[in-house]
């Protein structure tokens, strides 16, 4: 009853985005849609992936049925940070539901840091042998669940060391990861967190500073996550920071800022950012790493409209 009752509101709103619903039958053409899928509107120009819970009011806590109805909204990806820790059964299951709806894995947290103290910049050779060992076993979660992306974060910075040292830290250890991930085709996507409203002390939490990192690892298994939320509270200067850092940007994840909520509910003009993007042949995914702005299922409805009004 509550997706009948999505699906006629999402008729009801074809007015208010005649570009985006009224074509809808034709838009389906050409599609390679599973057995039994039946979608509610054609996919989005860009690859927007949700994440687990997003959609529950409509979709259940059934995780099979929540991809069911991001796919059915015309999602064509989904990523979940916590992938790693769910049992192989799970994962096998979320898998094969993915690959029958043609859905791509997006990035799974590869390592669990210490939020409290430096991890890779400080040198610690234990400390490096345990982020190795996660990398290991994120090559099985990887190819469990058809998985390219993972995310690295390398912790706090080490107040008793300059950067320059803690840098050739963080580099050496990515380099030794990165021969573990390469004979794989697997990447690593270093996650710059801003310090000033959730992660103060990170080592990490400029696009430029990931740029330098990936170009000294020098590995496709390394490439930069560029999270516009983090980088509009860090650096903003968005599309000029995107581009330079282009060559290096492996994926992108989304929030708008402040709130951290879809796009169109803070201060980032997400339609020219988004627009940038395509125009420069993206074909990777867009992590929705955010929150829903409205309770229920109406905010998940706006949260959907939301997507439709600034995608490309």
């Amino acid at each position: 009853m509550q997706r009948r009752r999505f699906l006629r509101s999402l008729a009801a709103a074809s007015a208010a985005f005649p570009l985006t619903y009224a074509g809808f039958a034709s838009g389906l053409s050409g599609r390679n849609e599973p057995p039994g899928f039946s979608a509610a509107r054609p996919a989005f120009t860009l690859d927007y992936a949700p994440h687990f819970g997003m959609f529950r009011h409509h979709a259940g806590e059934d995780l099979l049925d929540q991809l069911r109805f991001m796919a059915e909204m015309g999602f064509r990806s989904m990523e979940d940070n916590g992938m790693a820790g769910r049992d192989p059964g799970t994962q096998e299951s979320i898998a094969q539901e993915m690959t029958r709806l043609n859905m791509r894995m997006g990035v799974f947290v590869a390592h669990q840091i210490d939020w409290q103290g430096p991890n890779l910049a400080s040198g610690d050779a234990d400390k490096r042998e345990a982020f190795l060992a996660d990398i290991r076993a994120s090559v099985d979660v990887a190819k469990r669940v058809n998985a390219t992306w993972m995310t690295v974060v390398p912790g706090r910075v080490d107040q008793r060391q300059e950067m320059e040292y803690q840098t050739v830290h963080v580099v050496e250890s990515l380099k030794r990861a990165a021969e573990i991930l390469e004979p794989h085709g697997l990447v690593m996507v270093l996650e710059p967190l801003n310090w000033w409203s959730n992660h103060p002390g990170m080592f990490l939490s400029r696009a430029p500073q990931a740029y330098m990192i990936c170009k000294h690892v020098d590995s496709p298994a390394c490439k930069v996550l560029f999270d516009i939320y983090h980088q509009q509270i860090s650096e903003g200067n968005l599309i000029p920071n995107i581009e330079k850092s282009w060559d290096e940007i492996g994926y992108f994840q989304i929030g708008d800022n402040p709130g951290r909520k879809e796009p169109t509910t803070g201060e980032i003009n997400y339609r020219n950012v988004f627009q940038y993007i395509h125009e420069r042949g993206y074909e990777g995914i867009l992590g929705m790493e955010h929150g829903n702005a409205a309770p229920g299922e109406e905010g998940e409805q706006a949260l959907i409209d939301a997507y439709v009004s600034v995608d490309p």
